[in-house]
């Protein structure tokens, strides 16, 4: 069944795109791009910016160049080809794309093995086949077979520049403006103004914790142990959920004016919170369940065919989004009154029911008043953007929500739990559309290490949902190791399951949110390969992780690494060094007790060399600068938790001999070395950046 599931999803995929695609303002630019071809040099400009600059390699001859234009209403597709039969052509030059342009994959190569692919920094990957430009929407790509290597070159706050080689008999670029907005189907992505907030998004939510029976006392508790336990390795977010307002829901002071589990109020819960080092965030809805109320203002709810307020599942009285008054009387208070008292994320929930149960399932409601319901339904998500600020979090819940793109930070993907399988479903949305929330994290022995992990090497959303006592046990390990969240662009701009995002356009037809339906993510997990690229000032390398134990090897030209090259290999979890391999490495059985494994992979080099480092789950991404080797110094900085034992792994090549290792600032605990592994145990007396030098001789 899944088969066939994915084999129908593929083929509507351009029926449910041709249906998004509607340009939603007429101000925005979709034309084709401006090119000149004089027989050894292309030059490619867009919006009046040159974006690509070829040259052909020197006496080389085309024997035949074709463009062609694909229009279809708005979606338009540029296509070049060069041809040449006699010898294999040569092209060199720069694709220059905005601060927001990075090197990603557009199409998946034919039986290359699953992987999802993120990158920290630009991608230096050779798996990558196009630049994508999110601050201006287009994608430039060339097709397969021809071999294309990209190397950033130059970033800056207006522009970033790539160098591209490109070699092939047949060579083929393709230009794809509004990508997303129009070839994607996401009308509202207008990324020029909206840009996704770079900070890392951790925390903790009440709701699997506690569910509906939290009380004051529970937050203040979980508040202390979080400040103690995980806030000084990057958690920042304390979210209370479904439980503290009073019911039935309905007018502003049943939001505002908590129930009696909560005496102190929510102002003075906020400002405890605050004093914690915490940022407080806070949990809503859209339902409305207040019947008397409903029943005396009806001007402010949806009226059914007897002209009594409308009542549906899960929403309630439908607050009718076209009236202004309904949004200055019931909606904009609550935000405004929880702004006024210092909450800082917001979660928004029932977003679904009130599209589907509420505005869709009274579409002839709205016809008759001749309303836009997409349109009223965006303005009503907007109106409480507009009251709680672009300073502040905001999370949209749940399941797909392509209507409010632009004002949402970030997208509830699936179901309620924790959810795998929107990390392969909806890939190419995160942190290019919204930052994409899997749901919270449960640390349980079966997916603790799992479920962080993946969470935090996709740059997802990553909230927490235990009683806080188990994070003072050994299972708060994994999390600890995953925070913060380092910023990620995917490494591909298509979904490496497609079968969910296929069927987006049908958000205009539900008529029920009861459960998931067919665009929400999925919670079962389908990719079992994570790929994180690590792209530091002095050094790359990349992190896989691994959830199953299907695939038993691995090449590193399947990694996008250079099969020339021989890499290290460490094992993160376990803190075990596998040796250096050549073109391949066996990926060994999986530790029950981890569920998982995370594999450091860096290339080898002529001198001692930073193998690893036990802060973070990108052994470095996170904590190493100014990592440097000359006159036989070995030297960098490391930002480091105190009391927090912190781990350097160093390789040390037989040529060399220790010296001595400087060290400034933190208590040395071990210094030793074993085969060709120094590890070198240190103990911070503060939270701070430390710095070292291994001399050698």
């Amino acid at each position: 069944m899944r088969i066939v599931e994915k084999l129908l999803a593929l083929i509507m995929v351009g029926l449910n795109f041709s249906l998004m695609a509607q340009v939603s303002d007429q101000n925005i630019n979709t034309n084709a791009p401006v090119y000149k071809w004089d027989g050894s040099r292309f030059v490619m400009e867009y919006n009046g910016t040159v974006i690509v600059n070829f040259t052909l390699k020197n006496g080389q001859v085309i024997e035949n160049f074709s463009a062609q234009s694909y229009e279809k209403g708005p979606e338009i597709e540029q296509v070049f080809k060069w041809v040449s039969r006699k010898e294999e052509l040569e092209f060199n030059g720069s694709i220059i794309g905005s601060e927001e342009s990075f090197p990603c994959e557009a199409e998946k190569e034919e039986d290359a093995p699953v992987i999802i692919r993120h990158c920290v920094g630009l991608s230096h990957s050779l798996l990558n086949r196009a630049v994508y430009d999110r601050e201006n929407d287009w994608l430039l790509s060339a097709d397969f077979p021809s071999v294309l290597t990209i190397v950033p070159q130059k970033s800056g706050q207006n522009k970033n520049e790539f160098n591209i080689k490109i070699k092939g008999y047949d060579i083929i670029l393709r230009f794809r403006p509004a990508y997303y907005r129009i070839h994607r189907g996401l009308k509202y992505f207008t990324p020029w103004k909206n840009k996704i907030q770079e900070k890392s998004v951790a925390g903790w939510c009440s709701w699997f914790a506690y569910f509906d029976k939290i009380t004051e006392d529970d937050i203040k508790k979980t508040a202390d142990i979080l400040s103690e336990v995980l806030v000084p390795f990057g958690l920042e977010y304390l979210q209370i959920d479904d439980g503290y307002q009073q019911k039935p829901v309905g007018v502003p002071e049943t939001w505002l004016v908590p129930n009696i589990k909560f005496p102190s109020g929510l102002a003075d819960l906020c400002s405890y919170i605050k004093s914690k080092g915490l940022k407080p965030g806070i949990w809503t809805n859209v339902s409305f369940h207040q019947k008397e109320y409903a029943e005396t203002h009806p001007q402010y709810f949806v009226s059914d065919e007897n002209g009594k307020p409308s009542y549906g599942n899960w929403i309630g009285y439908v607050m009718d989004g076209n009236n202004t008054s309904t949004l200055q009387e019931l909606v904009n208070p609550v935000y405004r009154g929880l702004k006024e008292m210092g909450w800082q994320y917001f979660k928004v929930d029932a977003l679904r029911h009130l599209r589907y149960e509420g505005y869709n399932s009274h579409a002839e409601y709205y016809k008759n008043k001749n309303v836009d319901i997409e349109k009223m339904y965006r303005a009503f998500v907007n109106s409480i953007r507009n009251e709680i600020g672009n300073e502040n979090y905001m999370m949209g819940c749940w399941g797909i929500r392509p209507e409010l793109v632009g004002i949402i930070d970030a997208c509830r993907i699936g179901d309620d739990g924790f959810g795998y399988g929107g990390l392969a479903e909806y890939n190419s949305f995160n942190n290019i559309v919204w930052r994409n929330d899997p749901d919270h994290i449960e640390l349980t022995p079966e997916d603790a290490y799992k479920s962080c992990m993946t969470t935090s090497l996709t740059g997802s959303v990553f909230m927490l949902t235990d009683k806080p006592e188990k994070y003072q046990t050994q299972i708060v390990e994994p999390a600890k190791r995953s925070l913060p969240i380092l910023f990620t662009r995917p490494g591909q701009v298509y979904d490496i399951d497609p079968s969910r995002s296929a069927y987006i356009g049908r958000v205009n037809t539900e008529l029920s949110g009861a459960g998931p339906r067919v665009m929400d993510a999925d919670q079962r997990e389908y990719c079992h390969l994570y790929l994180t690229e690590i792209n530091k000032p002095f050094e790359n390398w990349v992190m896989l992780g691994r959830t199953d134990g299907s695939e038993k090897k691995i090449s590193f030209r399947d990694l996008g690494l250079d099969p020339e090259k021989s890499y290290h290999i460490f094992e993160f979890w376990s803190k075990k060094y596998l040796g250096s391999f050549n073109k391949e490495f066996q990926f060994g059985d999986i530790d029950p007790v981890f569920g998982c494994q995370l594999f450091c992979i860096r290339s080898v080099k002529s001198h001692p060399q930073i193998i690893a480092t036990n802060r973070h789950i990108t052994c470095g991404g996170y904590d190493l600068e100014n990592v440097t080797w000359k006159n036989i110094i070995l030297s960098g900085k490391s930002s480091v938790v105190i009391n927090d034992i912190y781990e350097l792994l160093v390789f040390e090549p037989s040529d060399v001999t220790f010296k001595n290792l400087s060290l400034l600032d933190g208590e040395l605990l071990r210094n030793e070395k074993s085969g060709f592994i120094r590890t070198i145990s240190i103990k911070p007396i503060n939270t701070m950046v430390i710095s070292w030098d291994i001399v050698y001789k």
